[in-house]
């Protein structure tokens, strides 16, 4: 029976047969709850495929190209538009410009870009209310669903949602439409342009959970106990009111460790109610970055004792707190902070997500020795968050890079005023779930730090917005002005972060005695993968760079306002209090090639001014120094290590083995020239070999964090080190000359690899010698084929200077190394092969197969 004719046969048994009334309403009853359950509580669909894309504005090569009008309307014709798969960044696919800004990559990523889909919708979906949710679109978007304007969003790097429900056809066809514009000099890096994170598809019943309301805080937390407080908010989008109760599971390896059930309440039509509840969890698997351990919670409502919603959450049990006296606590226990600052983008996949490149860099990043991220200076992605609580990773989430006092022409210091609660609120309810989280930065290196006054009054505005929705976390910032400290800024955080200021730290720690501190940014060092100059010089931070723009790894080398990493180390050694640094950066990034970003000339060394002025006329001709990516990172743009790694290894991971040696030992124009040798280790002593003869065996010093020998005259050969612990051997390194490039050779971080158009491959392309030797500085173009269901998505080789494409199927190598990332087609079911190719190598393959 249909609930119609139910209704009008109780109109029809009249108000004297009550019998039949009854019986009647429970057939009613019994059909609107059969029903109610057939139908899905919540789809939550992945919307990333079958997009068509077009760009308007100044395109690549100059030519302007007009937006047409009603662009957002179904009967626009795309046939012309490419199809693209989110997430997309556009300005990825280059090509480089030298006439573009250094600081943001020398890519196309300013212009305007529409996308469209088209979906159809059930038409049983017409009583269920549908959103459509994005983690990230760069930037100013408007989405459009049959041609009605469904909302905006200025912020790139903040999620967003908006309710479609009214504008959808049901049993028909529908169109989604996007536009985002990139203004030009918005962004002191590279921003990236597109929709460049996921889309979601959300469909739910009309009384439902609220977007990002379920909360799980960590109130008091042990070893033998967890209290945890459960916050939500149900919403009733129906027409009448709806009598809704909530029920929670937490489930631990899939197992229920606890249930609940919240008193109902009755919601009127329109309106929301808040539920909460404390969560008690005996003996409960605490998370943290050695073993990080998470629970699921399970949420569902239900309406007149019928479910119409549930959802799961993820979130860890931990106990986090910064101290005055001693840093940083996580479960009792004192952690010291070894962390990087990062940057969004993904090296030569750009700005686009993808949680493949994610857990490779975090896991080089623990490889390191690395325990925590701070995401500079905006918020990152889902995908990274959910990486880092996965994976074991402590992370500072970051808002934003300037408040009202813009650094930029077209920064976010345009919109503050209008969209900065909206845009705190949305990143603190989007990510508080997360274990990994241990801090809120509501900006970094604020102009308004440097005067106080307005500042003072925005960043306690800030800090109370924050803790409205997340009072389980400190508030931090970046702070680089170092007026904090004395126009009372500082007194508005509630842990102090320092960018730099390494010499200042005493000054900082006497201002402010009950506030705690750590170093937000740190060093700043900046070098070229595989580059030497010769002599290096500790005294002078521009001896290492090059007038072919790289910069040497000696790691001396430093910008006027940072410094070498032995000096920081030196006094975070000096001040214990401090919860540790976040070192600039854990990867290079696109943009912002510091020292030559700007005018090269101010960062090089001239023996004379007409060396100079000739320089500078020079780089006039060529359009500017060629630069387009940052030379900070610990590793480079393509995740090859640099020699950096090993000095922070040796200290982050201090009882596992590190010996590493520096440079290369192929130089043959170098013979009989003096050329330091330095070792990174967490030995107690190294002996150092030169073709078999002793060269000394030193005592690492505890102010000492490299150990060098200057004395060494170049003669080719063999370089090895024998390290001592405890006066007993711990481990060798030897290093050896190649000869001339002979081979190439494959490698991947993984074999297999899940067939679904997101899952990639990242192989490492070494130039070898007939030893097998890598040869240092061979510069060879290397050739790339796929064979079988896949496709090389990108090439790269960390060189700083190189315009060649990321997306292309060959790359030179830079000082030996090269990279392809390769991807199988979704639904493959057989292994592809990458074969690589060079004029006069010997040629190599590799095979990836899809994961079962």
């Amino acid at each position: 029976m249909n609930n119609t004719l139910a209704i009008e046969k109780i109109a029809h048994i009249g108000r004297t047969n009550w019998p039949g009334i009854i019986t009647a309403i429970a057939i009613l009853i019994i059909s609107l709850a059969s029903q109610l359950q057939a139908t899905p509580l919540r789809t939550e669909s992945n919307f990333d495929d079958g997009w068509s894309f077009a760009r308007f504005g100044k395109m690549p090569g100059g030519e302007v190209l007009a937006e047409p009008k009603g662009i957002e309307k179904n009967e626009f014709n795309t046939n012309d538009w490419r199809a693209v798969k989110i997430p997309h960044d556009w300005a990825i696919e280059g090509p480089f410009d030298a006439k573009l800004a250094n600081e943001t990559g020398k890519l196309p990523y300013a212009g305007i870009g529409w996308y469209k889909k088209d979906f159809t919708m059930p038409a049983e979906a017409k009583d269920q209310r549908h959103f459509i949710h994005f983690d990230g679109a760069m930037s100013h978007a408007q989405v459009y669903v049959n041609g009605s304007k469904v909302g905006e969003w200025v912020f790139g790097y903040n999620a967003f949602r908006f309710e479609m429900t009214d504008q959808l056809n049901y049993g028909g066809s529908n169109t989604v439409a996007v536009r985002l514009d990139n203004p030009d000099q918005s962004s002191r890096w590279y921003p990236g342009a597109g929709i460049y994170r996921h889309i979601t598809l959300i469909s739910t019943q009309p009384v439902h959970l609220t977007q990002w309301s379920t909360f799980i805080r960590n109130k008091e937390v042990n070893q033998n106990e967890a209290t945890m407080q459960l916050s939500s908010q149900v919403v009733n989008q129906s027409e009448t009111s709806a009598n809704t109760s909530l029920e929670y599971q937490v489930l631990f390896d899939g197992k229920v460790v606890q249930d609940g059930k919240l008193a109902s309440q009755s919601i009127a039509a329109g309106k929301s109610a808040s539920f909460e509840t404390q969560i008690q969890l005996a003996k409960p698997q605490l998370w943290s970055p050695e073993k990080p351990s998470l629970y699921q919670l399970r949420v569902t409502v239900k309406s007149a004792d019928v479910a119409v919603d549930q959802k799961d959450f993820t979130f860890g049990v931990r106990d986090a707190k910064f101290t005055v006296k001693d840093g940083f606590h996580l479960n009792g226990q004192r952690v010291q902070l070894n962390g990087v600052c990062m940057h969004h983008d993904l090296g030569p996949l750009g700005a686009a997500t993808n949680r493949a490149a994610i857990a490779r860099q975090i896991r080089l990043l623990k490889e390191m020795g690395s325990n925590a991220i701070r995401f500079s200076h905006n918020p990152p992605s889902k995908d990274y968050l959910e990486l880092c609580d996965e994976m074991g990773m402590l992370a500072i989430d970051e808002s934003f890079d300037c408040w009202r006092k813009g650094k930029k022409r077209n920064d976010y210091g345009k919109h503050f005023d209008e969209w900065h609660e909206r845009d705190i609120r949305a990143w603190v309810r989007r990510d508080r779930n997360h274990p990994c989280i241990i801090a809120w930065s509501t900006g970094n290196e604020i102009l308004e730090f440097k005067t106080g006054g307005e500042g003072i009054e925005i960043s306690n505005r800030l800090t109370e917005i924050v803790r409205s929705e997340d009072d389980t976390r400190p508030v931090t910032n970046g702070v680089s002005r170092w007026q904090a400290v004395e126009n009372g800024m500082g007194a508005t955080l509630e842990v102090f972060g320092i960018n730099y200021h390494h010499v200042k730290y005493d000054i900082g720690l006497k201002a402010f005695p009950d506030t705690p501190f750590y170093a937000s940014e740190t060093s700043s060092t900046f070098s070229s993968r595989g580059v030497y100059t010769f002599p290096p010089n500790v005294k002078n931070k521009k001896a290492g760079l090059t007038k072919d723009f790289h910069v040497s790894s000696y790691d001396y080398s430093a910008p006027h306002w940072g410094a070498p990493v032995d000096q920081v180390f030196l006094r975070l050694d000096k001040y214990p209090s401090f919860a540790g640094e976040f070192v600039w950066t854990g990867f290079d990034y696109i943009g912002e090639p510091t020292p030559f970003n700007k005018d090269p000339t101010n960062a090089l060394n001239f023996d004379t001014e007409k060396e100079k002025d000739a320089y500078r006329e020079f780089m006039k001709q060529s359009g500017g120094a060629p630069s387009r990516s940052s030379y900070f990172g610990i590793i480079d743009l393509c995740g090859f290590p640099k020699d950096r790694f090993y000095l922070y290894r040796s200290r982050w991971m201090p009882n596992e083995p590190t010996l590493h040696i520096l440079p290369h030992w192929t130089w043959p124009d170098r013979v009989g020239k003096e050329t330091p040798i330095h070792v990174y280790t967490n030995a107690d002593e190294v002996e150092l070999f030169v073709n078999g003869e002793s060269k000394g065996r030193q005592k690492r010093q505890p102010s000492s964090y490299r150990l060098v020998w200057n004395d060494v005259a170049y003669q080719p050969g063999e370089v090895y080190a024998i390290a001592y612990k405890d006066g007993q051997e711990w481990q060798r390194c030897t290093v050896k000359t190649a000869s001339d490039a002979s081979k190439i050779e494959l490698s991947s971080d993984r074999k297999s690899i899940a067939a679904d158009g997101y899952d990639l491959a990242f192989i490492t392309v070494s130039i070898k010698d007939k030893s097998g030797i890598t040869v240092p500085r061979s510069m060879n173009e290397v050739n790339f084929s796929i064979e079988g269901d896949g496709e090389i998505v990108a090439v790269g080789n960390g060189d700083q200077t190189s315009h060649e494409p990321f997306q292309a199927s060959k790359r030179k190598a830079f000082n030996g190394l090269c990279l392809a990332i390769v991807r199988i087609n979704k639904g493959a079911t057989k292994p592809i092969t990458l074969k690589a190719t060079s004029s006069g190598l010997q040629a190599a393959e590799i095979t990836i197969s899809p994961s079962k």
